[in-house]
C-alpha cells in the first residue's frame, strides 16, 4: 500500500507519467473490451465485393478496410490484445530469467558466477533481432514461440544491471552484519538482497514491456508472427506485402503504427516514474 502511495504521489507530479498511465489504460481498457467496442468481425470481410477492397474511411468503416475487405478498426482493437499480451508475457519471463542469473551470480561466485556473466556478456553484445528470427523462423511463426525467442535472449541487460546492484548492495552494514552474526547467504538473499532489488527490476521491467512489444511487432512484419492471431505488427506486415502504399490505402498502415507507437511510448513514460520512485536523486 505504501508504494502504491508513493507510486500515485510520483505521478500527480509528473505530468508525463500521469499522461503514460492513461495511454496504458485505454490500451489495456480495449484490449479487454474488444469484443464489446470492434463493430464488426475482424476475421471477416464486411462485404466480398471489389468495392470493399482498400476503402477509404467513411461513416460506415471509421478506418477503412484492407486488401480483404475487412474493417481495419476492429483489427485495430483486437490487435491491441496480442501486443499487449506478448509484453506482459514475455517480459515476465524476461525479468525473471535475467533476476535471477543476476542473483546466482554472486550467490555461488567463483567459477560458476564469472562463467555465468560471460554468458551474459556474450548474448549481450550480439544482436537480438537476428537471433529472434532465427529461433522463430526454426520453430515456427506462433505467439508462443516469439515469446519463448524474446525470453530467451532478452534477459541479459537485466541481469547485467541486477548483478551490480547486488555487488554494491553486498558491502552494506546490514548485509555484512548478517554475515557476520552467522546469516547464510540463502537467508541473506531471501531477506535482504531480493527486496531491495526488486523495486530495480520492476523499473527494467517497463523498458523490456517496450523492447518486448516492439521486438513482437518487428516479428510480425517479417512474416513471423502467429498467422492465427491479429496484431498490429501482422497488420503493417499485410499492408506492406499486399499492395496498400500503391494504391493509397493509409488507413491500412497507419493505424497499427500509431498503436505501436501509443503502447511503446506509455510504458516508456512509466518508467521515467518508476526509476524517479527507485533512485530519488532522480527526482
Amino acid at each position: 500500500m505504501r508504494t502504491l502511495c508513493i507510486f500515485w504521489l510520483s505521478l500527480r507530479r509528473t505530468p508525463l507519467g500521469l499522461a503514460g498511465l492513461v495511454l496504458l489504460l485505454l490500451a489495456v481498457m480495449m484490449a479487454l473490451f474488444a469484443p464489446w467496442l470492434a463493430p464488426y468481425d475482424p476475421d471477416a470481410p464486411v462485404r466480398a465485393t471489389i468495392a470493399t477492397i482498400y476503402a477509404p474511411p467513411s461513416m460506415e468503416h471509421l478506418l477503412g478496410t484492407d486488401d480483404g475487405g475487412k474493417d481495419v478498426l476492429s483489427q485495430f482493437i483486437y490487435g491491441a490484445r496480442v501486443s499487449l499480451f506478448v509484453g506482459f508475457v514475455a517480459s515476465a519471463i524476461t525479468v525473471f530469467i535475467g533476476g535471477a542469473v543476476g542473483v546466482m551470480a554472486w550467490f555461488y561466485g567463483g567459477r560458476l558466477g564469472s562463467a555465468l556473466m560471460r554468458i551474459t556478456d556474450l548474448f549481450l553484445v550480439i544482436p537480438d533481432l537476428p537471433l529472434y528470427v532465427v529461433l522463430v523462423a526454426l520453430l515456427g511463426p506462433s505467439i508462443w514461440n516469439v515469446i519463448l525467442a524474446i525470453a530467451l535472449f532478452g534477459w541479459t541487460s537485466t541481469a547485467r544491471l541486477v548483478y551490480a546492484q547486488v555487488l554494491s548492495l553486498k558491502e552494506r552494514q546490514f548485509v555484512l552484519r548478517a554475515r557476520a552474526i552467522g546469516a547464510s547467504r540463502p537467508y541473506i538473499v531471501r531477506r535482504h538482497i531480493v527486496p531491495l532489488v526488486l523495486p530495480i527490476i520492476l523499473a527494467q521491467n517497463a523498458l523490456v514491456i517496450s523492447l518486448a512489444i516492439l521486438a513482437e511487432s518487428g516479428l510480425a512484419f517479417l512474416g513471423l508472427g502467429d498467422p492465427t492471431l491479429i496484431s498490429w505488427g501482422t497488420m503493417l506486415n499485410f499492408a506492406f506485402g499486399r499492395g496498400a502504399i500503391s494504391v493509397g490505402a493509409w488507413w491500412a498502415i497507419l493505424p497499427p503504427g500509431i498503436g505501436i507507437v501509443w503502447v511503446v511510448l506509455a510504458w516508456t513514460l512509466l518508467g521515467f516514474v518508476i526509476e524517479e520512485i527507485v533512485n530519488p536523486r532522480l527526482a
